[in-house]
């Protein structure tokens, strides 16, 4: 099945984005919370996954602040809670995730995935080409902006 927005449909923006995020994150956290987990720790642990190789705590956080924009010292709390459950563990002076951390993050992908599938099945390949593009051209600007913000 192919769908196609309606010609009434709202000009993306601010909001509408927002709200696309939060509905998603909104799903995603439905199952997380069944796994007893939350959205930052889901983040924390993929990004302690999906590094070359063990990241050092001080890498991770940035690498995490990067993508949330979270206060530093909630992704050490975080990362803090992945120790404590076992999710993560220390490598020397280095995070990485456990074999439990590896089998929550693929669970959680497993039950995801359907809804996923639903979400985003039937919407042409060139509109999410599209939203692609401009979604990567507002997270540039958003980022400089915050970068002005903070300097």
């Amino acid at each position: 099945m192919t769908t196609t927005a309606p010609t009434n449909a709202p000009v993306a923006d601010a909001r509408a984005l927002g709200l696309a995020h939060y509905a998603a994150r909104g799903v995603l956290e439905h199952v997380l919370a069944r796994h007893g987990s939350t959205f930052q720790q889901q983040v924390a642990l993929r990004a302690a996954l999906t590094a070359d190789a063990p990241q050092a705590p001080d890498d991770l956080v940035a690498q995490i602040q990067d993508s949330l924009k979270a206060d530093p010292s909630d992704i050490r709390a975080t990362l803090d809670e992945l120790l404590a459950k076992q999710l993560l563990d220390t490598d020397g002076a280095h995070l990485r995730p456990t074999d439990a951390g590896r089998e929550l993050l693929a669970t959680v992908g497993a039950e995801s995935a359907p809804i996923s599938a639903r979400i985003w099945g039937g919407i042409l390949a060139e509109d999410l080409a599209a939203a692609g593009r401009v979604l990567a051209l507002v997270t540039e600007r958003a980022n400089a902006e915050l970068a002005a913000l903070t300097a």
